[in-house]
């Protein structure tokens, strides 16, 4: 982790400061981790709205006429299936399979594509696009020149309609739109997009990193009538645990691949050749030695990241790779890797968490806190 004199900050920076919230240091940035509390920010989000800023993400333009060739290549789901106006989930990998990132694809044109990338990861992945880039596509780091505020709940559509100048009903998931001349706050451009990181209904808005104070501003003040808080990464680490995503550095790693991440459904390797393939249609054949469960704690107890999982009779099976207290269920949650096999993978079995003081788990379907 980045020493405090070396920090970055986001544009909304003293924006946090002003609300006294509680900062600390992520991916290299003075993030804010809450404002009121984890919990208090947590039911928020799951019953009207919560607004975050993730500016620390990366984003790169890919433009040219290998746009569509470069991202093909270096991801491993099917850009193929794209159109303007049409995002998707995947993962770049390593030749062996291990997975270098999870990101976001844009398509904005035939020949631009936005790909949001992980602020820890973002001079590891720019380097990795390059090295990996034999037809030439143009490469542009716009991660200081973009702010993104994520606005999630089911009061999210309410409260951002007032700025949009188009129904967003008819937004489907995973698309988005281009909002230029004013079409969205005012702001000369702007994209407003159906995504998210919570398990809930939501945006997410890239605006120019001058604008963000202004869009925040906004936003909170609308909001206010309908449940909207600022909201720390504390609660965004527990409302993606409660859905089961996968946090990149715990779950998912460059030793980790996507077969037993449970990201099989990213990786399309009819789509044609891409960085890592054959090693991943290897592991589809062969199968994974392990894969990664949700579980939820059925006795008192927090799991926490490097906790050993073990039958219920105490033989050591697994680790957890992300664990914490549920808001919403009032227990112990987490994801963590087992052998792959049903008699440890199967909802409904019945494993526990090691150490000093042993406690039973139940291993679940995500989301864990719909889940029975």
């Amino acid at each position: 982790m980045a020493e405090p004199d070396t920090l970055q900050y986001t544009p909304l920076h003293d924006a946090h400061l002003e609300l006294d919230a509680r900062m600390m240091a992520f991916g290299g940035f003075d993030m804010p981790v809450q404002y009121s509390s984890i919990i208090e920010e947590h039911r928020a989000v799951r019953e009207a709205a919560g607004l975050f800023d993730v500016s620390h993400m990366g984003e790169v333009e890919v433009s040219g006429p290998k746009a569509f060739d470069f991202v093909q290549h270096l991801v491993t789901n099917d850009a193929g299936k794209l159109y303007d106006g049409r995002a998707m989930y995947t993962v770049m990998c390593k030749e062996d399979g291990g997975i270098v990132d999870d990101l976001l694809v844009y398509r904005r044109s035939e020949e631009s594509y936005l790909l949001v990338i992980n602020a820890s990861n973002i001079e590891k992945d720019i380097s990795w696009m390059r090295a990996n880039n034999p037809m030439d596509a143009d490469l542009i780091n716009l991660s200081n020149d973009l702010a993104l505020l994520a606005l999630q709940g089911p009061k999210s559509f309410e409260i951002a309609q007032p700025f949009v100048d188009a129904s967003l009903d008819d937004l489907k998931f995973y698309h988005f739109r281009e909002a230029h001349d004013g079409a969205f706050m005012g702001l000369d451009t702007a994209i407003v997009s159906r995504t998210g990181y919570t398990g809930e209904i939501g945006l997410e808005l890239y605006v120019p990193a001058a604008d963000a104070v202004t869009v925040w501003n906004q936003l909170l003040e609308t909001g206010e009538e309908h449940g909207l808080i600022p909201t720390g990464l504390g609660a965004r680490d527990t409302l993606r645990l409660e859905a089961g995503y996968c946090l990149y550095g715990n779950d998912i790693t460059e030793e980790t691949n996507p077969y037993e991440a449970g990201l099989g459904w990213v990786v399309k390797l009819d789509a044609g050749p891409f960085v890592g393939r054959e090693a991943l249609e290897a592991i589809k054949t062969e199968g994974p030695a392990r894969t990664l469960v949700g579980f939820v704690a059925t006795e008192r107890g927090i799991p926490r990241s490097g906790y050993p999982i073990e039958t219920a009779d105490g033989n050591e099976i697994g680790v957890v790779t992300s664990g914490s207290q549920s808001p919403m269920l009032e227990t112990g949650i987490g994801l963590g890797y087992v052998p792959n096999d049903a008699a440890y993978s199967e909802p409904g079995t019945a494993l526990r968490i090691g150490g000093r003081r042993p406690f039973g788990i139940e291993v679940r379907k995500p989301p864990l806190h719909k889940s029975e």
